[in-house]
Parts: structure tokens; C-alpha cells; sequence
């Protein structure tokens, strides 16, 4: 099957795991622990029905979207993925470069292999830049201001992290520092032979680009590599370095990976602009709930005061709207579109896209709504009578924690 013929995400993902050795399959694909909260991201979608409404005049849709000040064509944007070059060389530029000719946010990690700088180019107005604390304030610092300087409009601040999670997948394929691949990987590998010639092509492990800039004059992809390794996770990371973000950052500010009612209060305290509830797609707490479990008490507990969004598990444009419909302004994915750089380059990423953009255009029409401002909990058969105003009643008793938190 060619890009052109995938129907849905999922043909995509079958495309890539037939193009990509297992070790670099399992790198996108994997989660934490026994991944019981990858199947449990898409369980919490799947517990929502939407109730159709009919007799509405849906021939004109619109799933334009407004977000942080922006109007974005749709509303979902493309998750941070580290190391997107393993699987297809320069795959960061593809996705960025796919995303402003889609205009929907792209949200580019630091741990990209190419470079911050270079995706702004690509697509000024849509590049969002995605950071995590670092045991070096300088090296923080410098990231926001390289992010300034970029002109980037929006910066992600990723909290999710505070020590590394335990990847089986990785872990058993020698996906470590330092790379231990066993002749049964490396022959395996060779049974993908177009990854391998560009990876050779490539110069083998792809450079971090952010972060070469930290390294010492000619150091290697492994070397910067290391050192990336060396200064993330920050345990240390707290509230403190969130402030001292908002303090340096003139833009909008969003968190990433808030998935209790309080911390999102905190973080509306500390006056970001959005939030993405998110448990880092299920690789980082395998006991974690669903970010669309989660959010609803979210909502209730910022009270509008910023901006929500979601990720981890998408991957229907039912799943966008079930979003929607619980309080999200957009969402984010990252894997799918991964997928389709790793099958195809760039026509794999705007196909991803497309079948995205495509899936939510049509369940709009069968449930009635024409354009997103339409869409609420009153959508959802599953949302439970009394919910929204439960969930507020409980917020209010914890308003000293909540509401005036910080």
C-alpha cells in the first residue's frame, strides 16, 4: 500500500512499521512500564458517544479554530516528538513545513534534530517551541531567548518529566546511552534496507541541533546526545521555574502535562496562557489517568482564566470532538504524523493531516454542528447527568486550594 491509499491513521502506522527497523518503531511506539496507559488513552475516548442531531443545515462547516490569539484552519496541531530525524532525516522541517501549509500548530521539541531556528523559517506562524527544565539555568535561559529571537509566538513549557520513565521497549533494544544494538537488532535493521541507506546517508545518529549549540566545538551526534542526557530530567524543576519562565518570556506561555484539578489552578495562577492535559502519551506514569478523563475537572477549576488543550491517544477526529466537547479549545497528536514522515515524507505528514482534517469535517455533519462553537457536553450521550455541576460543587468546597491557590 502506497501513502495515497491509507484510509485512516492506522494505515499509516502499519505503513511505518513495515519501512522502519523495530528499534526505531518501538522508539515512536512504545510506553512506559506494562503500557497499560496507552490502551487506557484510547479506552477514554472510546466511552463517549456523540449524540447526532438532524434536520440541521451542516452543507457549509467550519472547523476553524482560535486559539491563543491565532486562527488555525483546524483545531488539533502536531504534538513535540523528540528525535524525528531517526526515522526520516530533516522530519522536523517536513512536519513544520506540512503544518503551515495546513496552517495548524506545530510544536517543536528541543530534543528535535533539527533546529528551532530552521523550522521558524519554514513556517513563522506556526512553529510553537516546546522546552523542559534543564539543571542549567544558563542553558534555559538561553533556550527561551533563542526561542525570542526566532520570533516564535507561543513557547511550551513540558513538566511531565522529572525523571526518566521506564521504556521496556527501548530498554530491550539497546535503545540507550550508550547504544547497545546486539547482532539480532542489527540484523533485523537490515531488513529495511531504504532506512538504513539514509541513515548511512545521513551521517548515522542524527545531531540534536538544539542542543550541538551546548556542545564543545565538534562534538559528535553521540557526544550532544550525552550531554542532553546529562541535563534532562531536572527533578528540581518546580513552580519556581515556571515563574522564572513567565518572567523571561514576553510571549504566550503554555504548560504541558498538567493532569490534576490544583496544579492547573497553580499554573493559571502563575499566569500562563494555556495548558495541554496530557500524560505524555502514556510514556512517562503507566498508572496515569487519561488526559480526557482529567479534564473536565480542569476546566471547572481554571474557570476560563486560560486556554485548554489535549493530547495523548488521538486518533479519530471523534476523539477531537469528544474533546471539543469537554472543554478543549484544540488537541495535539504526535505519533500519527510521525508515522506518516516515517512512511512517506511530507506527503505522509499531510496525509496524516488530511485524514485528521477529514474525520472531524464529516463528524461535525452527522452530529449537526456547523462550526465548533456549537459543540458542548449537551453533544455527549455518555456525560453523566449532573456531572458538570457535581464536578463544580466539588471544586467550590476546594476553593482555597484550588481557586486561590499559590
Amino acid at each position: 500500500m502506497d501513502i495515497e491509499k491509507a484510509i485512516n491513521l492506522d494505515d499509516l502506522r502499519l505503513l511505518a512499521r513495515k519501512r522502519l527497523p523495530r528499534i526505531a518503531f518501538d522508539f515512536i511506539e512504545g510506553g512506559a512500564d506494562d503500557e497499560r496507559c496507552l490502551a487506557r488513552n484510547r479506552e477514554a475516548f472510546q466511552r463517549y458517544r456523540l449524540v447526532p442531531r438532524y434536520l440541521v443545515d451542516v452543507s457549509r462547516r467550519d472547523q476553524s479554530c482560535t486559539l491563543l490569539g491565532r486562527t488555525y484552519a483546524s483545531p488539533f496541531g502536531i504534538s513535540p516528538t523528540g528525535l524525528a530525524g531517526l526515522f526520516r532525516p530533516n522530519a522536523d522541517l517536513m512536519l513544520a513545513a506540512e503544518a503551515a501549509a495546513a496552517n495548524i500548530p506545530y510544536l517543536m521539541s528541543s530534543a528535535s534534530t533539527d533546529s528551532i531556528e530552521e523550522a521558524a523559517k519554514i513556517a513563522p506562524h506556526n512553529t510553537w517551541f516546546q522546552i523542559y527544565g534543564t539543571r542549567n539555568d544558563t542553558i534555559n535561559d538561553d533556550l527561551v531567548r533563542r526561542a525570542r529571537d526566532a520570533a516564535i509566538e507561543t513557547l511550551v513549557l513540558t513538566v511531565d518529566v522529572p525523571v526518566n520513565s521506564n521504556r521496556e521497549r527501548n530498554r530491550r533494544n539497546g535503545f540507550t546511552r550508550p547504544l547497545k544494538l546486539s547482532p539480532a537488532i542489527v540484523l533485523e535493521a537490515m531488513g529495511h534496507p531504504l532506512w538504513v541507506l539514509r541513515y548511512l546517508r545521513s551521517g548515522g545518529m542524527p545531531m540534536m541541533k538544539n542542543w550541538a549549540h551546548y556542545a564543545p566545538p565538534g562534538a559528535r551526534a553521540g557526544d550532544v546526545a550525552d550531554l542532553y542526557g546529562t541535563l534532562t530530567p531536572a527533578p528540581a524543576t518546580t513552580w519556581r521555574s515556571l515563574e522564572r519562565v513567565r518572567d523571561l518570556w514576553p510571549g504566550k506561555l503554555v504548560v504541558k502535562g498538567i493532569l490534576h484539578h490544583r496544579d492547573a489552578a497553580l499554573a493559571a495562577n502563575a499566569g500562563v496562557d494555556g495548558i495541554i492535559v496530557s500524560n505524555h502519551g502514556g510514556r512517562q506514569l503507566d498508572g496515569a489517568p487519561s488526559p480526557v478523563e482529567m479534564l473536565p475537572a480542569i476546566k471547572t477549576a481554571v474557570g476560563g482564566r486560560v486556554e485548554l488543550m489535549l493530547d495523548s491517544g488521538v486518533r479519530r477526529g471523534t476523539d477531537v470532538v469528544v474533546a471539543l466537547c469537554l472543554g478543549a479549545r484544540a488537541v495535539t497528536f504526535g505519533r500519527p504524523t510521525l508515522y506518516g514522515a516515517a512512511a512517506g515524507g511530507r506527503p505522509g505528514v499531510r496525509k496524516a493531516i488530511e485524514i485528521m482534517r477529514r474525520e472531524v469535517d464529516v463528524v461535525m455533519a452527522q452530529i449537526g454542528c456547523a462550526s465548533l462553537n456549537e459543540l458542548g457536553t449537551a453533544n455527549l450521550h455518555d456525560w453523566p447527568p449532573g456531572e458538570v455541576a457535581r464536578r463544580a460543587e466539588m471544586l467550590r468546597h476546594d476553593g482555597d486550594a484550588v481557586l486561590n491557590a499559590g
